[in-house]
């Protein structure tokens, strides 16, 4: 019965933990505390110094929670609340006398009120007030002895600022109280600012009605963003409670009558800003003074530190800047995804630029894209997606067509700046850049004329390691960064009071004890072992499994072993069917592999009837396989008791985040499209969800290089604008969510069996930035979650120093590092393009030989290929008597509407191996070839990797309509006559 009851009562002060911590003063709790070590009361009570109380009444609350506990620890830990005056603290986590909810949301009004009163409340006679506070124990002793030597040391307003704090952690009914002081130390302006009625002889004034006030959308907005209690007027994210009334501008005592919440907040107020002012925080201005000097820099902070509003400062200053030179400025802000070209645009540079200047967004989705040239020429500050960038400075380089030059920009804000590295679409555009700038050093010694190029400005919350495992090459991969941005610094910064880092916790999973489902599949996959004479060397269902059998597919393949390909390639699934049970339901995983058997079964039979496509004795054999487990496997995935353990921890996670909270909003990462979609569905057929509030939904990424049907951007927005707005409260999500998604309501993450780099980590856990937020990691089979968070947590202390030790380095010393590193990177450029070059093949199309992956029956060579748009197609008559058509369901649901596409795909008359899919161009019926369906040689040699076209250095010629228009047009004639 003792244990039972301690759980009741860690799941007691687990559900008060957010108004729990605000109210403990951590270092008297621990002087009156004595179940803790004394080892463990000196690292929270650094961790007070560091990171301020409310963080450390987080790791206090964890240390008594701590198990093993002694006998009557929670009796200590109350008795320890009360007589360190945490009173109302201890009240709070009374079993038997729960705080009235209706009492705590009164109170919580109180607070609000007086956070948003205190540059006016500064202004009382504090050692005045502190008495009298002091005779009604409004405060303890200790409260009012650090009063008067913060009095002493920092003055009246200091004082006043310690008193406040002092005062709102007391039990409810203090407001009251407070209010008769005011009044009878002669503070009646105060006191009616404070709702106190202006008839001094009356009675004390009430507050406003709950009833009558907007507690969470109207209060908390303005708690949070009203000039009156933020150090500059112009952030999003509201201080942490200890530091509330400190820093206040000289402006703020400006405060009207009203004690309505103010709604300035340019990413609140649909009309934006009042004013076109940008008012920084000190750790934001620190990093943008080289930015506002002309230097090209990268801001490091972490997510949530405002490094957007940075942008638009330093976006600002530009521009004015170049006004007031008789200039004109052009700037362009680059991202790398699609719903933060609108997030970026709506919150931050519309509101704050457009009173002043003119600003469009354009992005892969927008019809403004075609005239790109002319958004450029018409607009001050574009943000865009930078691909569209980098095809305009594509045109603009050829000559084909009007584009857009470097020299047409004065400023480039690179988002997510991290990814400029090799190969990726931002260091493309920074390699035109770095070709520019050695090449006008050549032409400035040559007294020639230079040309212009624009200003960088990088952020990120996380340049990474590299995958370095040594601080030297650490070092490195951040320097390769700078270089790559022409960056004469990078600059970060501690974040002081305004450092926020959510609650991180890992959900350990153990080992089923019967899994007779899994167990099955591998038995399964062990019969197809033996029949191919395969010997895998690596656990079932791993990921260095899943890599083996990907390889046996392609050695086969290349090898025209068809047995061996077609049993790789049902490895393959089962693979994935192990992996889904053991990260979601049973039943989801044999839905995965019916369908899958399903969708190969439909391969074979023809929608001609006169036409027989073979089975092989392989494919009969795998079929068979299937249909003969198919009974038991549904049987056993009806059996509740032989589910994953991982689901159930999630289960209790998200159940007691909604519980536990006010207003949950919270997102799950998951590894792929199908966990995400599926684990949605659970949430919303499970009703113990919905009695807690849960309204769940997931988005995943739009690319088509899936089997799960994608997701369009406009979808994409469509859910994330919901989640914003509260009608989802719960997004499970790919990868897709992990940068740059701000939800400022966002209070818990979980990511579920899923960790990759540590970048991913910083950005994922970044996406929790409401206060008291938590980051969960659920351990999933095979899935190595704990290791690779250990692994990444060293990597970001490795980057850390790593960034360190840069900023320490002499400029001359950093500027000669930064020189050698671009020359590296333009040479290196240079020799991939006379590669590239060297590797189209231009003049032998004829010997690259493209023969089905499954048959390894010659179908076409390079020489019958053209180009449509991206697209590369064979519009030859021979070829066309080589394969057949098939509706494609997964289109035929997104009913087409594109102009070049159709519900219909291509596959080889033979076996019914996909090759690609057919494409409506101006009336002309294209087949379009997918080269990953396709074994490829070129002069009898394979081509062991060719899973996309730009694996094949051909450059093909473009279609050629009127020819093949012409051709097509006589034959229908000849059938007209």
């Amino acid at each position: 019965m003792a244990s039972d009851s301690d759980e009741r009562k860690e799941r007691l002060i687990e559900d008060v933990r957010p108004s729990l911590r605000k109210r403990i003063v951590v270092e008297r709790v621990l002087d009156q505390l004595h179940t803790i070590e004394n080892d463990q009361k000196e690292q929270i009570r650094q961790k007070a110094r560091s990171a301020g109380d409310l963080e450390a009444a987080n790791h206090l609350i964890s240390a008594v929670l701590r198990k093993p506990r002694h006998p009557g620890w929670f009796q200590a830990f109350v008795d320890a609340l009360i007589h360190s005056g945490c009173k109302y603290a201890a009240d709070c986590i009374q079993p038997d006398n729960p705080v009235d909810p209706a009492v705590e949301a009164e109170n919580d009004y109180c607070v609000k009120l007086i956070e948003i009163l205190s540059p006016s409340l500064m202004d009382m006679k504090t050692e005045v007030v502190n008495l009298e506070c002091s005779a009604k124990e409004l405060i303890t002793p200790d409260d009012v002895e650090k009063i008067k030597t913060t009095t002493v040391n920092e003055g009246n307003r200091g004082g006043a600022r310690e008193l406040l704090r002092s005062i709102v952690r007391g039990r409810p009914g203090w407001f009251s109280q407070f209010l008769e002081i005011l009044r009878g130390t002669d503070h009646k302006h105060l006191y009616e600012l404070t709702g106190g009625s202006s008839d001094c002889d009356k009675t004390v004034g009430k507050l406003p009605s709950l009833k009558d006030e907007p507690m969470e959308s109207e209060a908390a907005a303005g708690s949070q963003d009203s000039p009156e209690l933020m150090v500059i007027s112009s952030t999003n994210e509201p201080p942490q409670e200890q530091d509330l009334y400190q820093g206040v501008s000289a402006k703020s005592r400006e405060l009207p009558d009203s004690v309505e919440p103010s709604t300035s907040d340019p990413v609140e107020a649909a009309g934006g800003p009042e004013k076109d002012d940008i008012e920084l925080r000190d750790y934001q201005m620190n990093v943008a003074r080289p930015a506002l000097e002309g230097k090209n820099i990268i801001i490091c902070l972490p997510t949530g530190s405002g490094k957007t509003r940075v942008a638009v400062y330093i976006t600002k200053k530009h521009l004015d800047h170049r006004r007031k030179e008789g200039c004109s400025g052009k700037v362009i802000i680059l991202v790398n995804k699609v719903p933060l070209v609108e997030q970026h645009f709506n919150a931050e540079f519309q509101p704050f630029l457009k009173h002043t200047y003119k600003v469009e967004r354009v992005s892969g989705d927008s019809q403004l894209k075609i005239s790109f040239t002319e958004i450029v020429k018409n607009n001050d500050v574009i943000v865009c997606t930078a691909q569209i960038l980098e095809n305009y400075l594509e045109r603009a380089n050829t000559g084909d067509d009007e584009g857009v030059d470097l020299s047409d920009l004065t400023l480039i804000v690179i988002d997510e700046c991290h990814h400029t590295q090799k190969g990726g679409v931002y260091n493309h555009i920074m390699m035109r850049y770095l070709k520019q700038k050695h090449k006008n050093i050549r032409l400035k010694k040559e007294q020639k004329k230079t040309r212009p190029l624009p200003q960088i400005l990088g952020l990120t919350a996380s340049p990474g390691v590299g995958g370095a495992t040594k601080m030297e090459k650490a070092e490195d991969h951040i320097l390769r960064i700078c270089a790559n941005l022409d960056a004469s610094k990078i600059m970060t910064t501690d974040l002081g009071q305004f450092k926020r880092e959510p609650r991180k916790s890992i959900q350990t999973v153990e080992d089923r004890k019967e899994d007779p489902f899994g167990d099955l599949i591998k038995n399964i996959m062990n019969d197809i072992h033996t029949h191919a004479e395969l010997n895998p060397t690596s656990d079932l269902g791993s990921q260095t499994y899943e890599q083996w059998v990907v390889q046996k597919e392609r050695i086969a393949a290349t090898e025209e072993n068809p047995k061996v390909r077609v049993c790789a390639e049902h490895l393959k699934q089962y693979s994935e069917g192990l992996n889904l049970c053991n990260t979601i339901r049973m039943r989801d995983a044999l839905n995965f592999l019916t369908e899958y058997q399903e969708e190969e079964k439909k391969k074979k039979k023809s929608p001609d009837a006169d036409l027989v496509i073979k089975t092989t004795e392989t494919e009969q054999f795998l079929f068979n396989l299937f249909e003969g487990k198919k009974k038991e496997l549904k049987q056993l995935s009806e059996k509740p008791e032989f589910e994953n353990d991982s689901l159930s921890k999630l289960r209790v996670k998200v159940l007691h985040e909604f519980t536990s909270r006010d207003k949950a909003r919270g997102i799950i990462f998951t590894k792929t499209r199908r966990s995400a979609i599926a684990l949605s569905q659970w949430i919303q057929e499970n009703p113990k969800f919905a009695d807690v509030g849960v309204k769940a939904y997931h988005v995943i990424g739009a690319g088509d290089q899936s089997v799960v049907k994608p997701m369009t951007s406009a979808e994409q927005r469509d859910v994330l604008t919901k989640f914003r707005d509260g009608e989802v409260n719960l997004l499970i999500a790919t990868t897709v969510a992990e940068e740059g998604l701000d939800i400022a309501a966002c209070n818990f993450v979980i990511r579920y069996g899923l960790v990759t780099n540590e970048i991913a980590m910083i950005q994922a856990r970044g996406r929790g930035r409401a206060e008291d937020s938590s980051y969960t990691l659920v351990d999933v089979k095979n899935s190595g979650v704990a290791e690779k968070e250990c692994v990444n947590e060293y990597r970001i202390t490795m980057m850390n120093k790593a960034i360190n030790k840069i900023r320490t380095l002499k400029q001359e010393d950093y500027d000669r590092r930064i020189l050698e590193c671009q020359m590296q990177a333009i040479m290196e450029g240079r020799m991939r393009m006379k590669k590239k070059q060297q590797q189209q093949m231009q003049t032998e199309k004829g010997e690259v030989k493209f023969s089905c992956r499954s048959c390894s029956k010659h179908v076409c060579t390079g020489e019958d290929i053209q180009m449509v748009d991206v697209h590369r197609v064979n519009v030859e008559v021979e070829f066309r008597k080589l394969f057949i058509k098939r509706q494609n369901t997964t289109l035929q649901e997104r009913h087409c509407d594109s102009e070049t596409e159709t519900s219909e795909y291509i596959a080889c008359k033979d076996c019914g191996q996909r090759w690609g899919s057919m494409m409506l161009y101006r009336g002309i019926d294209c087949p379009s070839l997918h080269v990953k369906n396709f074994v490829v040689t070129f002069n009898g040699k394979k081509k062991t990797k060719c899973t996309s076209w730009s694996d094949l250095k051909i450059k093909f010629p473009d279609f050629d309509y009127i020819k093949y228009g012409s051709h097509q047009l006589g034959e229908s004639s000849d059938e007209d006559d």
